[in-house]
């Protein structure tokens, strides 16, 4: 297997939602909590409904933002507004009840600490050794920096690159020459850990950085592009980045 050392790379990136902390956990316990204090059991046959409804619009959605199809603010209400319109929440309400969640939601999630297995020690370890790290993301300025807080990694990171910085998302090559911009590097010094084998890994590897595609306890069946390396746990990449 390929591996990298202080002599070809300075710089490792990591992707931040569900390569470090743990998103789909978070958002599970954060929809859980509004489906309470929201009495959303009145439109929804269970919690599990509610997540689910959720879930798969969300899901939906984000592949036409990453792309620049549709905006961030057209994604923050209408994954909150289709699954209540659908639940026939009463019209009246629904604008005034989607604002609010959506702020609530992101509230609650920032305050989550729950990190993907490994995490914490593969930034210990990259910290050891005496590499950059960098956190490079399409998530949204308002929660990502209390994610870091919550999670109590803030301190573990040099650089941190959000979408919204620039207006452009992953895989966008111009966000990925950004952030070798902002952290004085260069883009072959550079290597990618994400789990996104669309956004973090293609738009890497069309930056010319090298990337390592975490298919996390290999539940995705999708090959990673021709070029990047694969691990299915965070413990992995220490053979990798030496």
């Amino acid at each position: 297997m390929t591996s990298f050392s202080r002599d070809t790379i300075d710089t490792v990136w990591l992707d931040l939602d569900d390569t470090l902390w743990d998103f789909h956990n978070n958002s599970l316990i954060s929809l859980a909590s509004l489906y309470e204090t929201e009495h959303l059991d009145l439109y929804f046959d269970s919690l599990e409904h509610w997540q689910e409804c959720y879930l798969t619009v969300n899901h939906s959605l984000w592949p036409l933002y990453n792309a620049g199809s549709i905006t961030k603010e057209y994604l923050m209400t209408e994954r909150f507004r289709r699954p209540l319109a659908d639940a026939s929440f009463p019209q009246d309400k629904l604008a005034e009840t989607v604002a609010r969640l959506d702020v609530e939601y992101l509230k609650r999630l920032g305050q989550l600490p729950y990190l993907v297995p490994g995490a914490l020690d593969l930034l210990h370890y990259l910290r050891d050794k005496g590499y950059q790290i960098g956190i490079i993301s399409n998530g949204f300025l308002e929660v990502q920096s209390n994610k870091l807080r919550s999670s109590g990694i803030e301190s573990l990171i040099d650089v941190m690159v959000l979408s919204d910085d620039i207006g452009v998302n992953k895989p966008d090559r111009r966000i990925f020459d950004h952030a070798i911009a902002k952290a004085g590097t260069l883009a072959n010094r550079s290597i990618i850990v994400g789990d996104n084998p669309d956004t973090d890994i293609s738009g890497a590897l069309g930056a010319g950085w090298n990337a390592i595609y975490f298919n996390r306890d290999n539940a995705n069946p999708n090959r990673p592009p021709q070029g990047a390396l694969t691990v299915t746990h965070l413990d992995q990449v220490k053979n990798i980045i030496l």
